[in-house]
């Protein structure tokens, strides 16, 4: 067969793309003012969630502020303003901070308020969930326990991959305060899930336990994935991002090179249309694909190509991967033909073996479809850095 040329995402694309977000945006925001999209779709339709309990919830948040700052229409700040209030009501309510989620929540709420916006409250709410997050650490152990009370055995010293994509909190709160503590924190939990989290064959595990009195490792397990021994997709896209980012927040190398040897395992295990299945022991057949870990490996990538020289050897295949998989997500993935569906992804999930979200829309796929876009045409987005 003869190869067929890299597909280009060029400017114009990257607009119509950001003006069909846009236009699905504006849809939604009758419906969700101080409410917020469940984290997926049912029938392509998200449901709403009244109260702001959820992981989830910011990333609505988080495609207003990028319109907002790509259009500068005030209706976005008028719509952020009764989710921003949310946010800061629950960062004082004990029952609803029990998660290292608080930097997916923050730090797309609360932070670009206080960075865009110099908002003195947003500030301080921002920090409250800093000191809230660095409250579930655990020195011996050197990391951050991901979900549920510090007491519960369930759940007592477990990590799991997507907190790299929390560890940003915790980096600007250090430069907003000067407070080391912070960064140390993160920078600690990012030098274990790199020991722990990714194995010898550069695939990650979902998640795994520490046994946070002696510091000693215990063993990994999956919890959305295929099995403890696969590759869960979406883990292992968090895993390129995340390392990239502490990289670009403390400099140490070693954070760059692992983030390429994910990507590089991630890319060997595409599928021909470039976007990959829920889990990456999957490369052809009926399983499910996951839109939304293609999105964020792609916010992966672009970070990742901010920090790698010209001359790197691979630079040239990151950026042609990059391309072919924003380009296969434009032309068969969005829902611009789809009659009735309120995501901008199709083809997302977000638990197979629950059978929860299983090929319908994730807002968080949404979200970081809408940052690569931003991204490929802004250079960066400042809400991790």
């Amino acid at each position: 067969m003869k190869e067929q040329p890299t597909p280009c995402v060029d400017r114009e694309l990257v607009l119509a793309q950001l003006d069909f977000c846009r236009e699905k945006v504006d849809a939604l925001l009758p419906r969700f003012g101080s409410s917020f999209p469940a984290p997926s779709s049912e029938g392509l339709i998200y449901p709403t969630q009244e109260e702001n309990f959820d992981w989830t919830t910011s990333f609505f948040s988080g495609m207003l502020w990028l319109l907002w700052e790509h259009t500068g229409d005030g209706k976005y700040l008028d719509a952020l303003e009764p989710q921003l209030h949310s946010f800061y009501e629950r960062v004082e309510k004990p029952g609803n901070v029990d998660t290292h989620d608080l930097g997916f929540l923050y730090s797309l709420s609360c932070y670009p308020a206080a960075l865009l916006r110099q908002d003195r409250r947003a500030r301080d709410c921002f920090l409250k969930a800093a000191d809230h997050l660095l409250a579930r650490y655990f020195p011996k152990a050197g990391i951050l326990q991901a979900w549920g009370d510090l007491n519960d055995p369930a759940n007592r010293g477990r990590m799991i991959i997507d907190c790299l994509m929390n560890l940003p909190l915790l980096y600007q709160a250090a430069r907003l305060t000067g407070r080391e503590e912070y960064r140390s924190a993160a920078y600690s939990h990012a030098k274990r899930a790199q020991r722990y989290l990714v194995r010898p064959d550069d695939t990650t595990f979902h998640t795994f336990y520490m046994d946070v009195d002696t510091g000693e490792p215990r063993f990994g397990r999956t919890a959305q994935g295929y099995s403890d021994s696969s590759c869960w997709a979406r883990g292992q896209a968090w895993g390129v991002y995340g390392f990239a980012l502490s990289f670009h927040h403390t400099g140490d190398r070693s954070f760059l090179d692992t983030s390429c040897r994910l990507l590089d395992y991630f890319l060997a295990r595409l599928p021909e249309d470039g976007v990959c299945y829920w889990d990456l022991c999957f490369t052809d057949g009926d399983e499910p694909r996951d839109s939304s870990a293609a999105a964020i490996l792609c916010c992966g990538i672009l970070e990742l190509l901010r920090h790698l020289p010209l001359t790197h050897p691979r630079r040239g295949d990151y950026e042609a991967a990059l391309h072919r998989i924003l380009a296969s997500l434009a032309r068969d993935y969005t829902t611009r033909d789809t009659l009735r569906a309120d995501g901008l992804l199709l083809h997302g999930v977000y638990s197979k073996p629950d059978g929860i979200g299983v090929d319908e829309c994730m807002i968080w796929g949404d979200y970081y479809y809408m940052e690569a876009l931003f991204r490929l045409l802004y250079g960066t987005c400042a809400y991790w850095l």
